[in-house]
């Protein structure tokens, strides 16, 4: 599946709620999410079944999973792409995918406006975050105007709120 695919599932209300706990904390077992289920919220399955509709869910790609360091250990940026459009044809292949493989991209988007490419960027320190900048503009110059980064300080919030997951089976019902 490419990452603009939309995943192909159908929500079972178990599986909102399976989502929404998981949200909330990540290391709960499937044994323990059909405890939780009966529960909470008045639903009878196994373990078994809750393990395969995650299994499922995992690999329709509903969501993703991601392994994010605690902030303390590296400095954040905000990286921001205003294109060059003279060499953009030419170049923008190698550029895009410098930024999408670079082991530093936490995540890349695309976005309206003048700058068009954003990424979150992690590195060890300074030093690493303006090497990679220089780097990318002696290999990629061609494809960009300019870079416009911005530290990312004091993150005070990096998780998916459990209630974002309701809206999954609105007018399902």
């Amino acid at each position: 599946m490419s990452s603009q695919d939309a995943p192909d599932w159908d929500f079972k209300e178990r599986d909102t709620y399976i989502l929404r706990e998981l949200s909330e904390d990540p290391q709960l077992s499937s044994r323990e999410l059909a405890r939780i289920l009966e529960a909470d919220y008045d639903i009878d399955v196994s373990h078994v079944t809750v393990s395969e509709s995650i299994r499922g869910m995992r690999e329709a790609g509903v969501f993703r999973e991601a392994i994010v360091p605690h902030e303390e250990y590296f400095i954040f940026g905000m990286f921001e792409f205003k294109l060059n459009p003279e060499h953009f044809a030419d170049h923008y292949r190698e550029a895009i995918d410098t930024i999408r493989h670079s082991p530093n991209t936490l995540f890349m988007f695309v976005s309206d406006g003048e700058y068009q490419w954003k990424s979150i960027m992690m590195f060890p320190d300074r030093f690493s975050e303006s090497k990679w900048i220089h780097d990318f503009y002696k290999d990629h110059g061609q494809a960009v105007h300019n870079i416009r980064n911005s530290v990312v300080h004091n993150m005070l919030k990096f998780r998916t709120d459990p209630e974002m997951f309701e809206t999954l089976r609105k007018g399902q019902d």
